[in-house]
């Protein structure tokens, strides 16, 4: 872990409202879920956050703050999986030195993204070898890089990822910091993992004091590997004790929560918390349900490319849904 820096905290509008029903898109939460892609590119604009395609521009919604404010951008990529190579992508090294390349583009009179998290799944196996060839891929990545692991990081129980990228975390591998006055909160919710995700009652703890000294106000963005919410309880595409987290976070304005594991795009809203899970830049899974088991989706030999992707999403506010744009890698961008 590079940094753990405090910045200013500012005050930020409220998020979204709350959307009828579970706030899923369902057309596009259909043609998404077969897709695997290279990333997400956010932004914070006074608080509000909005993502697009890596490589293009963006704007979001100004607040009245403490103190100067100041809007930025970030990445999100996940489930590299360094070390899977069969059918479903034989080169998931390839893929996501994609990813990396594309997350370095900046356009022409735009800022670069002020750093990169990694939703966790860096390996497939704990492997030494396999955290080698991931680091040396991801630090061509021209800003800073935060981590949280995912299960296939722990195989090991962690000792490896704890190592490499968990030094100056808490307990297992939980943290946060504030960036512009936004405040950045880093969990853990891979060990002990028993059919779906678990934070444990000392992460819970630690949230809970985490958040005891902020005002509700603050935005906050929350990155876990495994959704927070229960996206599918058969498959364990879920954590058992979200809720409580989550509790703990209903009482700001404006809170997200970016998640991988399920290798799709799943979204929704409620209140003031919107929830998004990434797609991978490994391969894709299933629908929930579409299959006996969720795991590596093959696709047509050829088409690899015309199924890794990226999202465009973009929350506005006073908007009961999110706005939700999927493009592949082989379309024209």
């Amino acid at each position: 872990m590079s940094r753990f820096k405090e910045d200013e905290v500012m005050r930020a509008d409220q998020g979204a409202a709350r959307s009828a029903g579970d706030g899923i898109d369902r057309r596009n939460f259909l043609g998404c879920m077969a897709w695997a892609g290279t990333g997400l590119l956010w932004s914070m604009a006074s608080g509000v956050p909005t993502s697009t395609l890596l490589a293009q521009t963006m704007k979001g919604g100004a607040a009245a703050g403490v103190g100067k404010v100041e809007d930025f951008s970030f990445v999100q990529i996940s489930d590299s999986h360094i070390g899977f190579n069969k059918g479903a992508n034989p080169d998931v090294t390839g893929t996501l030195k994609k990813a990396i390349d594309r997350a370095n583009i900046v356009p022409a009179g735009m800022k670069a993204p002020d750093f990169m998290l990694h939703t966790g799944d860096i390996t497939q196996n704990s492997k030494p070898a396999e955290f080698d060839t991931a680091s040396e891929i991801i630090k061509d990545f021209k800003n800073e890089i935060f981590y949280v692991p995912g299960e296939h990081d722990y195989i090991d129980d962690g000792a490896q990822y704890k190592q490499r990228f968990g030094k100056g975390t808490v307990g297992n591998g939980w943290y946060s910091y504030n960036h512009k006055g936004v405040h950045f909160v880093g969990l853990n919710n891979c060990v002990q993992v028993d059919a779906m995700g678990n934070m444990g009652e000392d992460q819970l703890k630690w949230l809970k004091s985490d958040l005891a000294g902020l005002s509700h106000s603050t935005p906050i963005v929350v990155f876990a590997h495994i959704p927070l919410w229960m996206v599918y309880e058969k498959w364990g595409w879920g954590t058992k004790d979200g809720e409580q987290a989550l509790a703990m976070l209903k009482p700001f304005g404006s809170v997200t929560v970016l998640n991988g594991h399920i290798h799709q795009v799943v979204q929704k809203v409620e209140g003031n918390v919107a929830f998004h899970t990434a797609m991978a830049t490994a391969f894709p899974q299933p629908a929930p349900g579409a299959a006996p088991n969720p795991g590596p989706m093959v696709v047509p030999a050829g088409k690899l490319e015309s199924v890794l992707g990226v999202t465009k999403v973009k929350v506005v506010r006073g908007h009961n849904h999110l706005a939700i744009v999927d493009t592949t890698l082989a379309e024209t961008v």
